[in-house]
């Protein structure tokens, strides 16, 4: 097993998992919402219940998930410098690979940014909104997943 492997794989591994949380919790979230049109004290209970898993699921997953995401990433991309120059960087698919990750790295933190508005009763999100914007990251993952694979060129 040689080095680049070994980061690939470990790369993978944790963006799965910071996928997994970046689908996940907007449906916490939807859920939360919902929890304004039911009586008490049932919304209380759920909304309690609910907000515990949001915030396990940004310490537990998504939080370590994105850092390991960025160190095995960069990892590569040290390797990568050091087997082929650095000009890959400026390369079509790579800079459409980094700003999907730029543009992830955003929505991981617009979901951090919402949770603090839930926890405030400030929130103007919908159940609507959440699973309407749920998709977001799996579309950027396409994205970037095939810019990866394909490596293409204009």
């Amino acid at each position: 097993m040689n080095l680049y492997d070994l980061a690939r794989g470990l790369h993978i591994l944790a963006v799965i998992a910071w996928m997994a949380g970046l689908l996940f919790l907007p449906r916490l979230y939807a859920y939360d919402a919902e929890q304004a049109d039911k009586p008490e004290p049932l919304n209380t209970e759920m909304r309690t219940l609910l907000r515990l898993w949001q915030g396990r699921m940004l310490k537990i997953i998504l939080h370590p998930a994105m850092g390991l995401s960025l160190i095995f990433g960069l990892w590569l991309i040290h390797l990568d410098v050091q087997a082929r120059g650095a000009a890959f960087l400026a390369e079509p698919w790579m800079v459409a690979k980094l700003i999907g990750v730029v543009l992830l790295l955003g929505w991981h933190f617009y979901l951090v940014a919402e949770r603090k508005k839930i926890l405030a009763g400030t929130s103007v999100r919908t159940s609507k909104f959440w699973r309407m914007t749920n998709e977001v990251p799996f579309v950027l993952a396409i994205v970037m997943v095939l810019s990866v694979t394909t490596e293409w060129t204009f």
